[in-house]
């Protein structure tokens, strides 16, 4: 099934690997074949990266943009989930999903998943920041 899009002006969209953005209009086109689409609101950069869910939320995109990648990412994203496994236990359900999706390769889903770890990890930094 085709994916429409509309892209608002300059915004940023990741299309099979390759970053394009868009001019000084807002734009519609249709993506006719399955390829990994990441619009700007959904990509994070490297930079961006700075807490553990943070970081697996990048490796999975990085695995979903370039599955041919996953080789390399996969062992990265495995040590970093066990490493928040054992820091913080309870997040077990929300990675245990997370992890199920990605072995599954349903790295889009793996990602919406990821967005909440991501959310529960900001929360329990909130929740740490106001008991100290």
């Amino acid at each position: 099934m085709p994916l429409k899009l509309t892209l608002k002006p300059q915004e940023k969209v990741i299309i099979g690997g390759a970053v394009v953005k868009n001019g000084a209009s807002t734009s519609h086109f249709t993506i006719e074949n399955n390829v990994p689409v990441l619009r700007q609101a959904d990509i994070l950069t490297e930079a961006e990266a700075t807490t553990p869910c943070r970081r697996i939320y990048l490796a999975l995109q990085l695995m979903y943009i370039d599955e041919d990648n996953c080789a390399v990412t996969l062992p990265i994203f495995s040590a970093l989930v066990d490493e928040l496994l054992e820091a913080v236990p309870s997040m077990k359900e929300l990675i245990s999903k997370t992890n199920q999706y990605t072995l599954n390769k349903e790295y889009y889903q793996a990602l919406k998943q990821a967005k909440k770890l991501i959310a529960y990890e900001e929360e329990l930094l909130i929740n740490v920041s106001k008991s100290c």
